[in-house]
């Protein structure tokens, strides 16, 4: 036998020793379809969440595995999909484009522009769906996320990498105060993404135009899945938009994400549920709708400082109905949550804005993550407005009251009126501190209700104009010390003169 034989021999003995497997795809076939789900036969070793292709253009998610079929989600309702299609494995993750092309854009869930300027190349992407940061990975919330809102910022602080819960009735003003947020958010260096979960297509318009009139969209993402998209695309959105908040906050960046609303996801959660035959439970919910929340909320922290300190701040909003936050999804989201802040029908009814019910409202990580200034001049504050609530309910069985409750009802008045806030009327922490000032050191108690607000207005103007020193110590420092309190009682005085002289000639 020739040399050349041997060789040939050598090489077939070769090709027979390699493995076939590596040069196979593994494909699978559409066997049934119906309601937006596949039921694909040969797909034997996809992976939950995986994106898969279909050969007619479409593509799809695993969203269930069963023994000898996968349930697949259709990303595409307008792609046609017929039995017998030939469907593809990617071997990868669903992922979402991240990076700071994203910022001042409106995308879709699964990444595509919404606002009309054309394509977003990003650099990057990442798997929606990623584990929560290890204990040994966080760092204690200690700075304050300023959300302009004085009730907020002084009640019911909120720190850079809280989870916190923002709950209430239709039309009460939650999407109102997630927007006030993230405009305040201007000049403090925080990322912010919208993700808007099945909402009508006009309000999600009308919030982009108040963003892009206050130049807040440079530094805020806006993440749509509307009503009229499918559930899964209302599903994903969550994860999509924490994901995008990951990439900035594994930067170093400090980042703000409201989640608009959770009870929309919880039902496309459930319909997705439903039509791939898991078993329902309470209010028709799957038994994993606890965890689906959980593992979305976990993921908002502050990182250690070696793995660069930054942090992804969540406000889930939900919305109840008649009140009742004692119900299945707003149970399970209070308790994963590091506290919620709670609106009032009745407080919205009666003028109060923000309707923040302050006695059942509560942060679990509360004076930490507080300027020093306005922890000091908060004093006792929330226990007052308390105290003033019985009293209210007392006040209107006619019975008489004593002098020392009259002086608590008249104080808890001046409180209620110094705290409201228009829209889109954010106060610094410095502006908090004055308004707090003089409601703490008695002040407001010689004027009418209706002359609080003009007052306290006009005091911090006067501040800014008149004595600025003061002003630029306070927000300098962050703290109100003692020489610059004493000033304040001077300047407090002299002012009221003149405002008591105005207002006479007025």
């Amino acid at each position: 036998m020739n040399g050349k034989n041997l060789e040939l021999i050598s090489l077939l003995e070769r090709a027979f020793q390699e493995p076939l497997e590596n040069d196979l795809e593994e494909i699978g076939v559409v066997v049934k379809i119906s309601d937006n789900i596949c039921r694909v036969y040969g797909l034997l070793h996809a992976m939950y969440g995986e994106l898969v292709v279909f050969d007619g253009g479409n593509k799809g998610l695993v969203l269930d595995l069963d023994e000898d079929f996968v349930a697949i989600i259709l990303l595409d309702q307008s792609i046609p999909v017929v039995e017998q299609e030939i469907v593809r494995r990617t071997k990868s993750l669903f992922k979402i484009p991240v990076g700071d092309e994203l910022l001042g854009r409106t995308i879709d869930a699964i990444g595509n522009p919404l606002d009309g300027k054309g394509p977003i190349a990003c650099k990057a992407s990442m798997p929606i769906e990623a584990l929560a940061p290890e204990i040994t990975h966080r760092s204690p919330v200690t700075v304050p996320l300023e959300t302009g809102i004085a009730v907020i910022d002084g009640l019911i602080p909120i720190g850079r990498g809280q989870r916190e819960l923002l709950i209430g009735n239709r039309n009460t003003g939650k999407t109102s105060i997630a927007i006030d947020t993230i405009l305040h958010q201007k000049n403090q260096n925080v990322i912010c993404i919208y993700v808007s979960i099945g909402h009508k297509q006009s309000n999600t318009v009308k919030l982009i135009d108040t963003l892009e009139k206050h130049g807040a969209m440079e530094y805020t993402i806006i993440l749509v899945a509307d009503a009229q998209d499918s559930a899964l695309k209302q599903f994903v959105s969550a994860y999509s938009g924490c994901t995008i908040g990951e990439h900035f906050m594994h930067q170093g960046k400090d980042v703000l994400i409201i989640y608009d609303d959770l009870s929309n996801h919880a039902i496309a959660h459930r319909e997705i549920s439903l039509l791939l035959r898991r078993p329902p439970g309470r209010e028709a919910y799957p038994g994993d709708i606890f965890y689906i929340h959980s593992r979305l909320l976990e993921r908002a922290c502050k990182l250690s400082t070696l793995l660069g300190g930054g942090s992804l701040t969540a406000i889930p909003v939900i919305q109840v109905q008649n009140n009742d936050i004692s119900s299945y999804i707003p149970t399970n989201l209070i308790s994963i949550t590091d506290g919620q802040i709670i609106l009032d029908p009745d407080l919205f009814n009666a003028g109060v804005r923000p309707a923040v019910n302050v006695g059942l409202s509560v942060s679990r990580v509360g004076g930490a993550a507080q300027t020093k200034a306005v922890k000091k001049v908060i004093g006792t504050l929330k226990l007052e407005l308390a105290q003033y609530e019985e009293l209210l309910a007392f006040s209107q069985f006619g019975s008489e009251l004593s002098k020392s409750n009259q002086r608590a009802l008249d104080r808890g008045a001046r409180a209620i009126e110094l705290l409201k806030q228009g829209r889109h009327e954010m106060l610094s922490f410095v502006d908090q501190t004055l308004y707090l000032f003089l409601l703490k050191e008695r002040y407001l108690d010689e004027f009418a209700l209706d002359q609080v607000r003009p007052f306290v207005k006009a005091f911090v103007s006067y501040i800014k104009k008149i004595n600025s020193t003061v002003y630029t110590e306070i927000l300098t420092s962050k703290e109100l010390r003692h020489e610059v309190s004493e000033a304040l009682h001077k300047i407090v005085q002299e002012f009221s003169l003149s405002f008591a002289k105005s207002s006479k000639t007025t």
